[in-house]
């Protein structure tokens, strides 16, 4: 569809956004499901064509991008129906931000040109077995000793958990609350740590693990930020990782109703083309709509947030808006598709298992609620 907010630049982009989906991960996104993993020459293959660097600062390895150049990129790695693939190969878009927002310039120029270059991988690690969003009040331990930090604790549902070779972690370095709260980068050798695998719903691609941390001692100068600070980091983080995931939601949702429309068009029940019952149209309609809203209140807050807006309750409800949207069209395109819709192998399978994920990830939905209506004044 066009859109006004588009240059020639971004659709230079997206053409090769959209070979290298087609060539180096649709082809294999069942296999790699099945398999529980992806190569790790997809993340080089990646940086090739700038994808990884998307938003860094050039001097690191990144590239200049604006809002609408992110949302060409979440939105075509979004056409291979993978959403395990897109979330590991992009775990560096909230692991790293961090570091190159506030690490000591020494740290930054250390990891960002690997990580960037796909050489190495970056991953968050907030949540813990005993809490998700609450990060005020999150409990893995970091002591000051000497030149090092002393870490125990665990993290949970950490995607790349376990293969990343850079972990950004929340940890307790102080007082209860907000304020107790840092950012430390712990390198995924440290002794000291220890993963383990989780199987998921969906996902499967995507290695997902329990981080355990038994005494690791972390330099002092891995400290993102300040002692204490880590708290508003991690907030800065959330709105650019919302919109990331709303960005694909919305694409997700796309590709379940073209593979719908294809689908009801080639299939015959009845004598005629399943596209020729009023209610697989009307089925189709209220997806194409659902999609086209989502879509376009997308580009609306991609176009505020380039004015230097902050727009958090938006964003919030952004994020919901496009959750629903996927929900609803992944949960028609399988009742659409009937029995073969049931079949793991189609990307419309994949993509039902994924909603859920993608409801939760980022702020659950109730969250995103009680941030807007907070950001609303109620």
């Amino acid at each position: 569809m066009k859109s006004p907010f588009y240059t020639a630049e971004h659709e230079a982009f997206r053409d090769v956004m959209r070979r290298f989906v087609a060539k180096e991960i649709e082809p294999f996104a069942h296999e790699w499901d099945e398999a529980g993993e992806f190569p790790r020459a997809l993340y080089r293959k990646a940086a090739e064509i700038g994808l990884l660097g998307l938003g860094f600062p050039e001097e690191y390895g990144g590239i200049a991008a604006d809002q609408f150049m992110k949302i060409v990129a979440s939105q075509e790695l979004a056409r291979a129906g993978a959403g395990g693939v897109s979330a590991s190969l992009m775990s560096h878009t909230i692991g790293s931000p961090p570091i190159a927002r506030a690490a000591r310039p020494e740290v930054k120029a250390r990891v960002l040109p690997q990580v960037l270059s796909g050489e190495k991988i970056s991953a968050l690690a907030i949540t813990e077995p005993g809490g998700g969003s609450d990060v005020a009040n999150l409990r893995t331990r970091g002591q000051r000793d000497g030149d090092h930090y002393v870490v125990s604790g665990e993290k949970t549902f950490i995607t790349s958990g376990m293969r990343a070779d850079y972990l950004t972690v929340a940890v307790r370095t102080g007082g209860e609350g907000a304020g107790g709260v840092s950012l430390l980068l712990i390198e995924g050798d440290t002794p000291g740590l220890s993963r383990t695998k989780l199987k998921k719903m969906g996902w499967w691609a995507s290695d997902t693990a329990t981080l355990h941390f038994d005494d690791c001692r972390v330099p002092a100068e891995n400290l993102i930020g300040e002692e204490g600070h880590g708290f508003k980091i991690i907030m800065q983080n959330f709105n650019s990782e919302r919109m990331g995931m709303a960005a694909g939601c919305t694409a997700f949702a796309r590709v379940c109703l073209d593979e719908a429309v294809a689908y009801a068009k080639e299939r015959k029940t009845f004598g005629k083309p399943l596209a020729q019952h009023q209610v697989i149209r009307h089925k189709i309609v209220d997806m194409a709509q659902k999609v086209a809203a989502s879509q376009a209140m997308l580009e609306m807050l991609a176009w505020r947030l380039e004015q230097g807006e902050s727009p958090v309750a938006e964003i919030c409800m952004m994020k919901n808006q496009a959750t629903q949207t996927m929900a609803f069209c992944a949960s028609e395109a399988v009742q659409i598709f009937g029995g073969a819709g049931f079949m793991r192998g189609i990307k419309a399978e994949r993509i039902y298992r994924e909603v859920k994920v993608n409801a939760i990830g980022g702020g659950t939905e109730e969250i995103m609620k009680d941030l807007a209506s907070r950001q609303m004044g109620l």
